[in-house]
């Protein structure tokens, strides 16, 4: 927001001096652009499991947060998904979810085959994946009996399985038939199907649904996946090794990796990113434990906050803190070629609000900003001051640092802002609707 501000604010009088907010917009554009890539150059990748520790517990102010969360982020991989979660203990702790799972339990109780944890889990299992409803018995009769010749380990995971078809299930389980498993399929519409494919690709079997051609009564056993284990309760599926191809897998990832690349919906981009890390690198559960309930939501935020941090970091690497690294890539903008004059002023306007987030800190602090500001563009480097002791440091080295992608989504979304504003001439707004008044009250009449 400061940053947005000092361009507004630069930009706003050079259109009321009579520049065209336009042409100041494709200055403003260019200088953007040469400034992320200097910092992309001045990025420090973290290379070491230390590194990412370093970086975890300076943006949680916790090392024994810092600790797990660095634990947590090196055991999910890169692709894989950290969640924060309030705990039962006053004590912190991880839980790792290894192989698939999915936010969809058994359809009955009388799967369970666990009863103190309520849960069904069923080993060395082959998997029936179907995105229809199975309703009748008929249409699971004639598979059932060509499976009994081979296995007595069996899950379906369906869109829905009800009435004859789940009594046949529950009835032929109890008399010890075979052991089975009903699941209800994971997502909805497009997204159940992309889910499915995903389990079938993972297990290595075939989705049986009218948009791959397979019916019912044509499925073989060939047609089935298979996996280590299954284990489900009344909310929760986890297949553990599943024994797809390596190298479909393997596709599958790549591919999703390119849908992620390639979209622009933050929510689209999740919901990859959770369907990548089932097939990759897993899930982590952070368990927040505290001793009141106001303790838990703060020290829970501090670590969702550190979480986003440090993957942040990983991702595109550090740099200095304290507002130093916007002073330090401001060298690019000396090789910004500008078309027209007033493209030029744009360039300078985003010059000059490149210093204004280090002059509100130092500010802050009851520095002299002044002073701060020559003291560091007369230095070079990770120089910068600390304003805790108010010198001249190395702030990497001191543990002040920032994520790359924290200050240059920054720096992209102030200007996005700054050159909306800029180039707005009329906003239109909804009338708001008059407030009926309150209905006369009891008591005394006026006179």
């Amino acid at each position: 927001t400061i940053l947005a501000q000092a361009i507004v604010s630069e930009g706003l009088k050079n259109i009321q001096a009579g520049s065209n907010p336009m042409i100041l917009k494709h200055g403003i554009e260019k200088a953007v652009l040469a400034l992320v890539e200097e910092l992309k150059k001045m990025s420090k990748k973290l290379t070491t499991q230390e590194e990412i520790q370093q970086v975890a517990t300076i943006s949680a102010a916790d090392k024994e947060i810092g600790r797990l969360i660095a634990e947590a982020l090196q055991k999910v991989g890169k692709d894989g998904v950290v969640t924060v979660e309030d705990g039962k203990t006053m004590e912190m702790a991880v839980d790792y979810k290894e192989g698939m799972e999915f936010d969809k339990g058994f359809v009955s109780p009388y799967f369970v085959t666990d009863t103190d944890k309520m849960e069904a889990s069923i080993e060395d299992v082959h998997i029936l994946i179907t995105d229809k409803k199975i309703s009748s018995a008929s249409d699971l009769v004639p598979f059932l009996e060509k499976f009994v010749q081979v296995s007595k380990n069996l899950v379906i995971i369906a869109d829905e399985v009800e009435g004859e078809a789940l009594a046949l299930l529950v009835v032929n389980k109890l008399r010890g038939t075979f052991n089975v498993l009903a699941v209800k399929a994971p997502g909805f519409g497009d997204r159940r199907k992309e889910s499915l494919e995903d389990i079938a690709i993972l297990t290595g079997g075939t989705v049986v649904s009218e948009d791959t051609g397979k019916k019912f009564e044509s499925v073989e056993i060939t047609d089935l996946g298979k996996a280590g284990r299954v284990t489900s309760d009344k909310e929760n599926t986890l297949i553990v090794d599943g024994k797809g191809a390596k190298a479909k897998i393997e596709a599958r990832i790549s591919q999703i990796r390119r849908e992620l690349a390639s979209s622009d919906s933050e929510f689209d981009k999740e919901k990859l990113q959770e369907r990548l890390a089932k097939l990759t690198g897993g899930v982590a559960v952070i368990n927040v434990g505290a001793a009141t309930e106001i303790e838990l939501k703060e020290k829970k935020e501090r670590v969702i906050d550190a979480v986003a941090a440090t993957k942040a970091a990983i991702e595109e690497g550090i740099v200095a803190g304290g507002e130093v690294a916007l002073l330090r890539v401001v060298k690019a903008l000396d090789g910004v070629v500008a078309l027209a004059d007033e493209e030029k002023v744009g360039v300078e306007i985003v010059r000059k609000a490149l210093q204004q987030p280090f002059r509100h800190l130092v500010k802050n602090a009851g520095i002299d900003e002044g002073v701060a500001l020559s003291k560091v563009m007369e230095s070079t480097g990770n120089m910068g001051i600390d304003v805790m002791g108010g010198g001249l440091t190395d702030l990497v080295k001191a543990g002040i640092i920032d994520p790359v992608k924290v200050t240059r989504t920054a720096l992209q979304n102030a200007a996005s802002v700054a050159i909306m504003i800029m180039t707005t001439n009329v906003l239109v707004s909804d009338k708001p609707e008059p407030t009926p008044p309150p209905p006369p009250g009891g008591g005394m009449p006026e006179y």
